[in-house]
């Protein structure tokens, strides 16, 4: 049985869903990663090959194959295979000198559409009013990081980030603003270069608060006027 066969019966006897978008860190073992590496690289080799590619004379693309197998499994989609980071949560101290206000942090992304698997690259605001616990700065970059490397849609995307989100700090208020630009739009189809795509998922008085969430919005729109800026 191959390695691919072996983790696929793992999956289904537990029934988990192993969508391109899912995490399946939690059937996978010790080599499991480079095991998965090796036996995509023919599978690649195999597709340069449909595209009449010479694989063996041109130096181009020479172990290209390889080279492929090793950026969908260990980058581009590592957030399918890798478990999450550790958020590194501290208690927050609510009504006893903790943090009670609003927090908005400014993460990069790069993802990949799940339709044509080209990349989708942009910016999530993410905003949450302090609930019981708080994580370092960096961390709500890692976690939108993780729910980002992996085939998926922007409004999935935005999903995903929200609820790990709320799932890490236990807070009921939440805001998640994402804005990208999708290769599938840029470089094939309408080759719309300069096409932009918002979307926003809001939680708790970001959405039920017309104040949190204009205060929120106001956030956004001060980090972004600071990035033009830079």
């Amino acid at each position: 049985m191959s390695k691919v066969e072996e983790i696929k019966a793992k999956l289904e006897q537990a029934g988990i869903r192993y969508w391109a978008n899912d995490n399946i860190s939690e059937v996978l073992e010790e080599g499991d990663k480079q095991a998965l590496i090796e036996e995509a690289v023919p599978a690649f080799e195999n597709v340069l090959q449909k595209l009449l590619i010479d694989t063996k004379t041109d130096p181009n693309s020479m172990d290209t194959a390889r080279r492929m197998a090793k950026m969908y499994i260990n980058e581009i989609m590592s957030g399918r295979y890798d478990d999450m980071p550790n958020p590194s949560a501290f208690p927050n101290y609510v009504g006893e000198g903790g943090y009670e206000g609003m927090l908005v942090v400014r993460s990069e992304l790069t993802s990949l559409c799940s339709h044509h698997h080209q990349t989708v690259k942009g910016v999530a605001y993410i905003g949450i009013i302090a609930g019981p616990k708080l994580l370092g700065l960096s961390k709500y970059t890692r976690i939108a990081q993780w729910c980002a490397t992996r085939g998926t849609l922007q409004e999935e995307l935005n999903v995903m980030i929200a609820n790990a989100i709320q799932e890490q700090t236990g807070s009921e208020h939440v805001g998640v603003y994402v804005q990208a630009t999708h290769g599938c739009c840029e470089n094939r189809g309408i080759r719309a270069h300069s096409s932009l795509t918002q979307t926003t998922v809001l939680r708790g008085a970001f959405k039920d608060d017309p104040a949190t969430k204009k205060e929120f919005i106001d956030n956004v729109k001060l980090q972004q006027q600071f990035a033009c800026g830079k």
